[in-house]
């Protein structure tokens, strides 16, 4: 079979303990991909699907930082989309991307909408094309995100190893990294175009709004601003009360958050 490899799209696929590639058809994949299994095992492959090349590194290795790294390394496409494996696209999200990128020339990164498959973790909708700035990139997850990757590359832009499921903080590698593009002079916009939908079922790494979640939060809140992290603190559980009340008072969610920011402070400043 003849291999149609699309150079222009390439998803980059972080994933744990697969065995076999059911998630391909579910995700509507039809671009080349590469996709780093976090498993018990070290191996490498390479199949077709769909006529498209698909790459697949098995690694004794965990955390989603380091998997979306792994993959940006060994990445060849113009444009590399970042991937959760409970992402759904659209029948022409390929299209859809590449006709954004070249309607914003400009555009180093892009960041698409998506759809939620639940409730309780809806995510946010964009409702017009702006140029992100550093406090206005703070609501979207790698799966929206997608890249121009000589421009990464060149700026020498990853994804942090302290942050999100599997490392030491379990959340924001996603956030920080887009704060990193902004950071060494990348252009970033949102646009309000739809690439899929996210099931959102199970999480590696949330486990509700326990010691642990608000702790990490504020870690995270240290990382985005030195200056400002109280505040941001202070934001979030008068924002996000509705969703933790049932756990936790504002006043120890923010008590814990404080001792996040303090304990990042002196373990990484």
């Amino acid at each position: 079979m003849k291999i149609e490899e699309n150079t222009k799209i390439q998803v980059l696929l972080s994933v744990m303990n697969q065995t076999d590639y059911k998630l391909l058809e579910n995700m509507k994949l039809k671009t080349d991909a590469i996709i780093i299994n976090q498993c018990n095992t070290n191996n490498v492959e390479e199949i077709l699907y769909n006529k498209r090349k698909v790459k697949i590194y098995s690694f004794k290795e965990k955390g989603v930082g380091l998997s979306r790294n792994t993959a940006l390394d060994r990445a060849s496409g113009e444009i590399c989309l970042f991937a959760d494996d409970d992402i759904v696209y659209e029948e022409n999200y390929d299209q859809i991307i590449e006709k954004a990128f070249y309607e914003n020339p400009k555009a180093d990164v892009l960041v698409f909408n998506v759809d939620s498959g639940n409730s309780e973790r809806p995510e946010y909708q964009i409702k017009k094309k702006k140029r992100l700035h550093k406090y206005t990139s703070l609501k979207y997850g790698s799966v929206r995100v997608a890249v121009r990757l000589k421009k990464v590359r060149l700026a020498n832009i990853h994804f942090s190893l302290l942050f999100g499921g599997g490392a030491t903080y379990s959340s924001g590698e996603d956030v920080l990294f887009l704060l990193d593009c902004l950071k060494k002079g990348l252009k970033v916009y949102s646009i309000p175009i739809k690439i899929g939908k996210i099931e959102q079922k199970n999480s590696t790494w949330f486990r509700g709004y326990d010691e642990k979640f608000f702790k990490d939060k504020g870690a995270y809140y240290k990382a985005v601003s030195k200056y400002l992290a109280v505040l941001l603190c202070l934001q979030f559980v008068i924002r996000k009360y509705k969703f933790f009340r049932k756990n936790m008072s504002r006043y120890n969610a923010f008590r814990i958050m404080r001792k996040g920011i303090k304990d990042y402070k002196k373990e990484w400043m």
